[in-house]
């Protein structure tokens, strides 16, 4: 398992988990779409997650939620740029841009980001590898089985870790024949991306079979907390803290999500409680 992340300019450690805290500039997301005004109440946002603990901040400007339409490059571009452009003035935390297009990270990345989130892993656009190969960023490779508008529909696999295990094998050897170096990807198995409860209860419970590369979990308020134990979308603070605890003891190296201060201080228990442990 690599120990560092390569990201621009920079190398995170990834001795310890580190938390990316979601910014969503858009109007549908599921948890928090609309809430932020303009971009400078986007920036301040940014910046409270930066003083509640995150390592990473996690900008995006299109809803991923199952069901979502897509929106064009420009009104993705108009979202989240200016959030860009005042938030590297405010802070030196990395910043990632959730994306799937390639003209939305050359500009981000241009401006400052240091990190690009893509949820179709370069499937979407053909141009995505050569961005990330040519400017060094990290690069986030999610699995999606289908398209967010349909991903939901009676979600499908021959066997699940092993589907996704190839499905990243051949990604990654795509990226890396377009020059794109290994420590630049992290994956993400794409908790409720086109997985049923039972697909993501045992995504959770098989992370360290991922091979070699760091990991990102996204649990956070996600439907299947819902699932398990009904509730609103901002009341599923303990089943977001429950999962990314178990998934932080199955390997998890990133967590992204809402609730940064409260998962500061789980993360923060859960060392001490380790260390103990050890002792």
């Amino acid at each position: 398992m690599l120990k560092h992340w390569s990201i621009r300019n920079k190398r995170l450690s990834l001795k310890s988990p580190l938390i990316m805290g979601i910014l969503n500039v858009t109007n549908d997301s599921f948890s928090d779409g609309g809430r932020f005004k303009n971009s400078n109440e986007a920036v301040e946002g940014a910046i409270q997650l930066v003083n509640n603990g995150a390592d990473i901040i996690d900008i995006g400007g299109e809803s991923t939620r199952p069901g979502s339409k897509s929106i064009s490059v420009d009104e993705e571009m108009n979202r989240v740029l200016p959030v860009v452009e005042k938030l590297v003035q405010r802070t030196d935390i990395p910043i990632s841009i959730d994306t799937q297009k390639s003209e939305v990270a050359k500009e981000a990345i241009r401006l400052g980001a240091h990190i690009i989130n893509d949820v179709s892993s370069g499937l979407h656009d053909s141009h995505m590898f050569d961005i990330i190969a040519h400017t060094g960023v990290g690069y986030i490779m999610m699995h999606m089985q289908g398209r967010p508008e349909s991903m939901q529909e009676n979600p499908a696999y021959s066997a699940l870790i092993s589907d996704i295990n190839n499905y990243f094998a051949r990604r990654i050897q795509t990226a890396k024949e377009c020059g794109i170096h290994e420590k630049q990807i992290v994956i993400d198995p794409g908790i409720g991306f086109g997985k049923s409860l039972d697909d993501n209860i045992l995504l959770l419970n098989n992370l360290q079979q991922f091979g070699d590369y760091p990991v990102v979990i996204g649990t956070s308020r996600k439907s299947f907390i819902n699932m398990i134990h009904e509730s609103p979308t901002g009341k599923r603070i303990g089943g977001s803290i429950a999962s990314n605890i178990y998934a932080m003891n199955h390997g998890a190296n990133i967590l992204r999500v809402h609730d940064v201060f409260e998962m500061k201080q789980a993360i923060e228990v859960w060392q001490i409680l380790n260390n103990i442990g050890e002792n």
